[in-house]
């Protein structure tokens, strides 16, 4: 994606040049109607230009969205109730990735490893779906690992757990990768 945006920063500075080359040729030695009009062609193509490339950047980087909503108020009360139900767990989610091998630690409000009875984990990035994994999970005592290959930069982990006594634990992290 990085790549993609300088790219696309290189076109609209190289259009900006050619225009700038292109006021300097017509009104070096004064304005007449034909040069005015050229100008002004030139200027609206250009704006159109940007702007078509902006629109199929948007388009091409635009990863969809999550989920379709239906009723804000009903949607809201099953939030608050998940939510109190989630905070009752006490659960704190602790990330780490090393030597390619992603770890989470999910741990009760006594510090210790919480009683877990499914756990799923989405790792992507923040603006870019095609870089979405679910990474089959290793129950290491408490932790949790998978080998997954992360390249540096900021990651998000959405967490999906299901308590022993079947609350359901929705979290997303943040992960920066250094390595």
């Amino acid at each position: 994606m990085a790549q993609t945006i300088e790219l696309f920063g290189l076109f609209i500075v190289s259009i900006i040049t050619v225009f700038g080359l292109l006021i300097w040729v017509l009104f070096r030695k004064g304005i007449t109607g034909p040069k005015f009009l050229i100008f002004v062609v030139a200027f609206f193509g250009l704006v159109i230009t940007v702007n078509v490339g902006m629109a199929f950047q948007a388009a091409h980087t635009f990863p969809g969205l999550e989920e379709e909503t239906g009723n804000g108020y009903d949607e809201s009360q099953a939030f608050d109730k998940i939510m109190r139900a989630q905070i009752a767990l006490g659960w704190n989610v602790d990330l780490g990735y090393h030597n390619k091998t992603f770890s989470m630690a999910i741990l009760g409000k006594d510090g210790k490893p919480a009683q877990v009875a499914s756990v799923k984990v989405l790792i992507g990035r923040p603006t870019e779906a095609s870089d979405d994994r679910w990474p089959v999970l290793t129950d290491t005592g408490g932790v949790y690992r998978a080998a997954t290959d992360l390249a540096p930069g900021k990651w998000m982990v959405k967490v999906n757990a299901v308590a022993a006594d079947g609350t359901e634990f929705h979290q997303r992290l943040s992960l920066i990768v250094s390595e």
